[in-house]
């Protein structure tokens, strides 16, 4: 007998997603809130990493203890970088997808990858959810023996609930 229960998405939420999350001038404010609900309605399986902590880290307090806060408040596992993930950014890196001055960018993908993850949620438009980037870290993904991940951003999440 199969089941007809539907595979819960486990997605990955990079740094710029808490970010806006707060700054409600950025278009994509309501967007990213709703995705954080959605997360705590379990449409998904949310996961961060280390590389999005040391991130925010960087931020300007008060706004770097919100932050920071989202994690626990959401219940968001933190997944360790790993070499093998850190092997796979250098490809991405190696084959011109992201400037070797982004890494961080590079691990956030390949965290995501490594950890079998479906999806990254991410409103950086210049190194992440980009048609390149989407493109160029599939075929990479599967030539070392991954899946494809999908990198979008909240908007997106909601172009997915209307098809």
């Amino acid at each position: 007998m199969t089941s007809t229960k539907t595979k819960k998405p486990k997605i990955y939420l990079e740094t710029t997603l808490f970010n806006y999350y707060f700054d409600k001038d950025r278009d994509a404010h309501a967007d990213t809130v709703r995705l954080f609900k959605d997360v705590a309605a379990g449409k998904y399986e949310a996961y961060t990493s280390q590389v999005v902590i040391d991130e925010l880290k960087k931020a300007q307090e008060p706004k770097r203890g919100k932050m920071l806060a989202l994690i626990p408040e959401y219940g968001i596992p933190i997944l360790e970088t790993s070499d093998v993930a850190g092997r796979l950014a250098d490809i991405y890196i190696a084959e011109g997808i992201i400037p070797k001055t982004h890494r961080d960018d590079s691990m956030h993908i390949a965290i995501a990858t490594v950890n079998k993850l479906d999806m990254i949620f991410s409103l950086n438009f210049k190194h992440i959810v980009k048609g390149r980037t989407i493109l160029e870290t599939e075929k990479i993904n599967l030539s070392y023996g991954f899946r494809a991940i999908e990198l979008t951003s909240p908007m997106g999440a909601e172009e997915d609930e209307n098809t």
